[in-house]
């Protein structure tokens, strides 16, 4: 069900490090709540001016790795209710394809990714913050196992990647960003827990459609 004109969507932010499990939770509650899912990984900027040989070794983890300009435009639109013309990102490549998806709001939005509460403009969209904590060990692992199913990548690449670059960037920007979140889970722990402590939340606080 989209929200009518005088209903605006509830916005949910799911962040957390890379692995930790929040894509997997976002996942779960946005088909429990018949929710928009919005991605930041899509939000990637293009590469293709770089050889494709080098474009891995950039730093994806540091947030001027996404157009969070864009980002922020399409969070505010979502936000009152409006459609927008989502890019398409090709993971194989670093590079944007030239089509597009239309996404047209449900009554509910959820905003996934690691820096969903690092930038302080898409704060004030949000109707309620969400944090998925993991140790490093395990997110490393869960990277691993992603990136060589879906990106095409050698666990090589994937941990001199981490290392490099995704645990800083994650020390610096998203670690920090965990006092921003309202709500806090553990991703090493069941998954029906942590919808069940988010439900109850939204439940509690009347910040569901319905409520």
């Amino acid at each position: 069900m989209h929200p009518s004109p005088a209903t605006k969507p509830v916005v949910l932010a799911i962040a957390g490090c890379s692995g930790s499990g929040k894509t997997t939770l976002a996942a779960e509650l946005a088909t429990q709540l018949n929710a928009t899912l919005f991605p930041l990984d899509l939000y990637y900027r293009d590469l293709s001016q770089f050889p494709l040989d080098t474009r891995h070794k950039l730093n994806f983890d540091h947030p001027d790795s996404l157009e969070s300009e864009l980002i922020i435009d399409h969070v505010r639109k979502l936000a009152d209710g409006e459609p927008i013309q989502r890019p398409i990102y090709d993971f194989t490549t670093h590079s944007r394809t030239d089509r597009f998806d239309t996404v047209t709001p449900n009554s509910v939005v959820i905003v996934e990714g690691i820096l969903a509460l690092h930038y302080p403009e898409l704060l004030p969209l949000y109707t309620m913050s969400i944090y998925v904590e993991a140790p490093h060990e395990v997110c490393l692992l869960r990277r691993i196992a992603r990136d060589m199913r879906e990106r095409g990548r050698t666990e090589e690449s994937v941990r001199e990647q981490f290392w490099a670059t995704a645990h800083p960037m994650a020390v610096e920007y998203v670690l920090p960003s965990a006092a921003r979140a309202a709500v806090t889970v553990n991703g090493t722990e069941s998954i029906d827990w942590s919808i069940e402590h988010i439900l109850s939340t939204l439940h509690r606080r009347r910040l569901l459609p319905g409520n």
